[in-house]
């Protein structure tokens, strides 16, 4: 079994990073790390293949300068290969061209099954495993708390407001998948020393059959025509309870209408 998994390469969170004030997006030149969102996904995948005995995880990305760095950590918990496409021609791309690039990419790799976050935590659209699905005319099931393959089926729970969903459906497909669905393991020495040597394929988009059109601001349907800094958060008001202090409460939430 062949389980591709998307793996964002994002600048680390810790570091609040800056906008380019020409393009208005965030500055992707320093060096990325791993998603936390997608290293769910390269868990359960690596525990499926386990589960299997037998096939792979691969790897694909998206991201500027050749960056290998969030790549390379993934490859250490225990992903065979990875497939990364970089060009300065996909700066601006929305989530549509990204899907379209990314959607290429695992075409190549003919995979069984695809696993991606619910979405990524420095975008947050969350339509990208849809996108690819429409793209790949495969099945897509979306908030995967536990994932089970057997018989050439995928087994979900999809995870719902009220409890979860029995879901079923055939594969080749995409599943998306929630944090804590699985914990993902620490990379060991061991893994780390072995990923530098792991096969790492850098298509070209001319590979991949993309062009200009697709990708990129003339392929994205957005366009960002202003940023601003959020608002302060105003301070909150102070009840002083003098025996009347559930009457207050209850006139204020009278007042917002939530009772």
């Amino acid at each position: 079994m062949k389980v591709v998994v998307c793996a964002k390469q994002i600048p680390d969170p810790a570091d609040p990073g800056e906008l380019d004030p020409n393009t208005k997006t965030l500055k992707r030149d320093m060096k990325l790390i791993l998603d936390e969102s997608d290293s769910y996904g390269v868990e359960m995948g690596l525990q499926l293949v386990d589960k299997a005995g037998e096939g792979s995880v691969v790897l694909v990305s998206m991201a500027p300068n050749d960056e290998t760095n969030g790549l390379r950590t993934a490859l250490a918990m225990g992903a065979a290969e990875a497939i990364l496409v970089s060009d300065s021609r996909l700066l601006g791309s929305d989530a549509l061209a990204t899907a379209k690039v990314l959607a290429a990419a695992i075409a190549t790799a003919s995979p069984d099954l695809v696993l991606a976050a619910t979405e990524s935590s420095d975008g947050y659209t969350g339509t990208v495993p849809e996108q690819l699905a429409e793209l790949l005319g495969w099945p897509s099931v979306t908030f995967a708390k536990a994932v089970e393959v057997s018989d050439g089926m995928v087994k979900v729970h999809r995870q719902t407001e009220e409890g979860y969903d029995e879901v079923e459906c055939p594969m080749p497909c995409v599943v998306s998948v929630t944090a804590g669905v699985v914990e993902p393991r620490f990379p060991s020495f061991k893994g780390i020393m072995a990923a530098k040597s792991k096969p790492l394929a850098q298509p070209s988009l001319e590979d991949l059959g993309i062009t200009a059109e697709d990708i990129g601001w003339d392929g994205s349907r957005q366009e960002i025509t202003d940023i601003a800094q959020a608002p302060a958060r105003q301070a909150g008001e102070i009840v002083e309870d003098e025996g009347d202090g559930h009457e207050r409460v209850l006139a204020f939430l009278e007042e917002l209408k939530v009772i």
